[in-house]
């Protein structure tokens, strides 16, 4: 073989070993790239998490826990409790403002009711329900129940329960919602249209507590109002015989033998 055939095919060897490492430098730069790339990937998702995580954070630490009204008891507050705490025997009460049903059962039981709690017999747990909302629409039991939460506030919620029933309107009138309408009613409870309470009225304070306490009713297993317990015994129906006599006469029996409760103060009603 010639020298010049020799140099040729050293030549070609030495161009295809230069190509082959260049070639292998390429793949090396690309699986660093490659790397590189999903390295910052990676951090990228792990920051996207972070703002996520963070902003999540941030909205729990700025959610509003619902708003329980003063002085309100059981679990997860949601009893407006009215009468001597130590009293013998607990009544427990749902009701919706806007329901006839329950209005037709305070007309005739709320004097033997106050008679019970004012002598000791009785404490009255009332829990407050949005159920005629659900079904006709509007927010009249919202807005009403936000209302006497309110007067809660103010030590003055039997009265004004009461003013909301004795002015109860249609069913089918969503007229507790106007909150004008409310702060006009609460003017027949001495001392309780005040600016903080006119307030309270107006930026719905206890709107998300109301909502808690209709979500407690639903999960209780009834599922009408009025519904009425005595020590945790339904007494009230569409079978039921219940009377003022008779409702003072169970409480009579159910107490036989206990000290009447400590009654600090008569609200006005």
């Amino acid at each position: 073989m010639s020298q010049k055939n020799r140099d040729g095919k050293r030549s070609a060897r030495e161009a295809l070993r230069e190509q082959r490492e260049k070639e292998q430098a390429r793949a090396r730069q690309k699986r660093t790239l490659v790397v590189a790339s999903g390295v910052v990937a990676v951090l990228a998702i792990a920051a996207v998490i972070g703002v996520v995580v963070a902003n999540h954070k941030d909205s729990d630490k700025s959610a509003t826990p619902a708003a329980a009204p003063k002085g309100a008891t059981g679990k997860d507050n949601v009893v407006i409790p009215v009468g001597a705490a130590d009293a013998p025997s607990v009544l427990t009460i749902y009701e919706d403002f806007r329901c006839p049903a329950c209005d037709a059962f305070e007309k005739t039981f709320t004097p033997t009711i106050h008679s019970l709690e004012d002598s000791g017999q009785i404490r009255t747990e009332y829990h407050l329900v949005t159920l005629i909302d659900g079904n006709l629409g509007g927010s009249g039991s919202l807005d009403a129940a936000n209302a006497a939460a309110c007067a809660q506030d103010a030590g003055k919620f039997r009265a004004f329960h009461d003013v909301l029933y004795s002015n109860q309107p249609d069913e089918q009138d969503d007229k507790f919602s106007d909150k004008n309408h409310l702060l006009d009613l609460a003017g027949k409870v001495d001392g309780l249209k005040t600016p903080t309470f006119t307030a309270c009225v107006n930026n719905g304070t206890h709107d998300s507590w109301v909502k808690k306490s209709n979500s407690a009713f639903g999960s209780s297993g009834f599922n009408s109002t009025p519904t009425i317990l005595l020590n945790g015994k339904s007494i009230y129906g569409s079978t039921s015989n219940l009377t003022p006599d008779s409702l003072k006469q169970m409480v009579t029996d159910a107490n036989k033998g206990k000290k009447a409760g400590t009654v600090t103060a008569t609200p006005a009603s």
